[in-house]
């Protein structure tokens, strides 16, 4: 039976401390560990977590927890907490491959005690069966876009309606002249600096052929916002970022997506776009990256839905003004010595976006400009 939430004003707000996150961490462990023991790409995720969100250690190894007692200590804690622990519980089940259906039924169990429902829990279940199909169509069911309404489309300021959230827009020119139109503002602006993050990259505007989805695209304006490069490693940190800044808890699919794109390759293509890149968060260094992206997106001001902002009402602000007015924090020391980079900075852009800035340099008749970024 499930372990009710405290009463009203008797729920346990403050940080946990250390002895708490013992708890939640040999919760998660006992979760997700297959039976060989947590994965050091598993070790590092549930350490670099615990530090980033805490500032307290994990404890891997520590004796197993089961989800009854789990938990009871978190019984002062609210669902929504307890929906992001079961949330760790599933990102560390997602970077098993092959991930063990014992463990998959387990994140199940204390997910049940909690009191929580997760829709990624049902696609790992698919995930474990080799079910990869239904998996895929899970993603959308139970996700972020699961509820995507034509007022949330407003915001991609496409001309006309789209037939699903991730669709493309690729016969909209009304849309595309918006997009080169921020190429005329000021210089350091949020919306001039992404235009030079296209040009750099030979990323074409939406509305244009050969674009991505408009809703894609929002996600861009967060590499300029949080200073995140555009290589495949980058954009787990962007999407760690976007779904821990939104307390709506199917924002989490986003981050479980990129992690099935870009880590086990269990999913094949994604948002529209993306296609598999397997192995890339077992990098050296990527899990206190992502970690630290989850840390700053949950110390954003508020709950924030980037990908449902309108981007073009703040297109004028300097990028430092914008950071401000979101309450985006630094990176941590940690996460820049293992090479988060920037867009601008060496690392932040791959050879295969030089090539395609350098051809549509060459299409639009001017010479190719990086505004600083290399490989």
């Amino acid at each position: 039976m499930p372990t009710p939430p405290p009463g009203p004003g008797t729920a346990n707000l403050s940080p946990p401390d250390a002895d708490e996150v013992e708890v939640i961490s040999r919760g998660i462990e006992s979760a997700s560990a297959p039976a060989s023991g947590l994965t050091d790409t598993q070790r590092l995720l549930l350490s670099a977590i615990c530090i980033a969100m805490t500032g307290h250690p994990a404890s891997p190894d520590a004796p197993p927890i089961g989800p009854g007692e789990f938990a009871a200590a978190l019984s002062a804690r609210t669902v929504e907490f307890r929906a992001r622990i079961v949330q760790l519980m599933v990102l560390l089940g997602l970077v098993l491959r092959p991930l063990p259906p014992e463990v998959a039924d387990r994140i199940g169990s204390f997910a049940a005690e909690l009191g929580v429902e997760e829709g990624m829990l049902d696609v790992a279940r698919e995930f474990a069966q080799g079910s990869l199909g239904l998996a895929a169509f899970d993603f959308e069911r139970n996700g972020y876009t699961a509820e995507w309404s034509e007022q949330d489309s407003r915001a991609l300021h496409t001309s006309g309606p789209l037939a699903s959230a991730w669709d493309a827009a690729v016969t909209d020119p009304i849309l595309a002249q918006r997009w080169q139109g921020l190429e005329e503002l000021r210089p350091g602006t949020l919306g001039r600096r992404i235009t030079e993050m296209y040009q750099a990259r030979g990323f074409v505007y939406p509305g244009l052929p050969g674009s991505a989805p408009p809703l894609l695209a929002q996600h861009d304006w967060v590499h300029v916002l949080a200073d995140y490069g555009t290589t495949v490693e980058a954009e787990l940190e962007v999407f760690a970022f976007i779904a821990r800044a939104n307390d709506d808890a199917r924002a989490f699919s986003l981050l479980a997506m990129v992690v099935s794109l870009f880590e086990t390759g269990y999913l094949r293509t994604g948002a529209g776009l993306f296609e598999y890149s397997p192995g890339h968060l077992s990098e050296q260094g990527m899990a206190v990256r992502v970690a630290d992206a989850m840390r700053r997106g949950a110390l954003c001001a508020g709950s924030i839905d980037f990908m449902r902002q309108d981007w073009f009402a703040l297109a004028d602000l300097t990028v430092a003004d914008a950071r401000e007015h979101f309450g985006v924090p630094p990176k941590s020391r940690d996460a820049i010595a293992t090479g988060s980079v920037g867009p601008w900075q060496a690392g932040g852009i791959s050879p295969f976006q030089i090539n395609a800035g350098e051809r549509l340099a060459e299409a639009r008749g001017h010479d190719y400009y990086s505004f600083g970024a290399h490989p």
